[in-house]
């Protein structure tokens, strides 16, 4: 019997070292492929100093390989450097800074430069990344005006309509909170957070919402499982407001 166990323990040591050579081998490969990309791109500034696009992408690749510190620096060299050019250019340079703040979980500093974005082109980008920031910060309020001027120019917008949902949803606006998810389930069934989100408006205006979770589950296993403490939350909701109403209100629902 202890032989079997340590024959059993010795094969779930070797696979378990097996799958850490994978996932190191995987990791150097990915590591390797972004360093050339952070090469071809120093080169490309160093060939044409005076394209801005280069710096922005350059930051972007710094903020997928978490060196924001980098990322905030190049953009701020970039700023300076082109600090003559037209409103686009230094616009879409100070998006990508804002971008870098909010990756960095600064919201302050991202707020403050979305903020000084008022390209026509870039305004709507960064009324959502505005509306994202103050989201983050628990801000729900300040986020809902913001997702609703991106909205202005984005109505079709699935990530702007579930962002709507997901303010509305925080402030208890669950009726409305209903409408955005619907909108964005029609043209994304398969989204898992809609879905779920969803099922907890459904769960408090009492109408079926077994449907919504089965498909969040399906679709969003990892959100589903996150928002657990969320539904426990609403379904101590609905039973206080039942009790509330009292038996006379619950016959009339029944």
């Amino acid at each position: 019997m202890a032989e079997k166990r340590s024959e059993k323990i010795k094969r779930l040591q070797k696979q378990n070292q097996e799958n850490q050579r994978k996932y190191t081998k995987k990791r150097e490969a990915e590591e390797k492929k972004a360093n050339q990309l952070i090469h071809g791109l120093v080169q490309k500034i160093d060939a044409e100093p005076k394209n801005y696009h280069h710096y922005y992408d350059l930051a972007t690749l710094l903020v997928e390989g978490k060196d924001y510190e980098q990322a905030e620096e190049l953009l701020m060299k970039a700023l300076g450097i082109f600090d003559a050019a037209d409103k686009v250019v230094k616009d879409t340079l100070k998006f990508g800074l804002g971008n870098v703040y909010y990756a960095a979980e600064e919201y302050d500093k991202a707020i403050k430069t979305f903020q000084q974005i008022d390209d026509e082109k870039l305004q709507a980008e960064a009324y959502i990344m505005l509306a994202q920031s103050y989201m983050a910060k628990g801000d729900n309020k300040r986020a809902m005006v913001f997702a609703l001027s991106a909205q202005s120019t984005h109505r079709k917008d699935s990530t702007v309509n579930q962002m709507i949902g997901d303010n509305l949803l925080a402030l208890g606006n669950f009726s409305q909170a209903a409408d955005f998810y619907d909108q964005v389930l029609k043209t994304e069934p398969q989204n898992g957070k809609a879905n779920f989100n969803r099922g907890l408006v459904a769960m408090v205006n009492g109408e079926p919402f077994d449907d919504y979770f089965k498909k969040a589950k399906q679709f969003d296993p990892a959100f589903y499982q996150k928002g657990q403490q969320k539904l426990q939350d609403i379904e101590k909701f609905v039973q206080i407001n039942r009790k509330k109403k009292g038996p006379d209100d619950q016959s009339d629902h029944s």
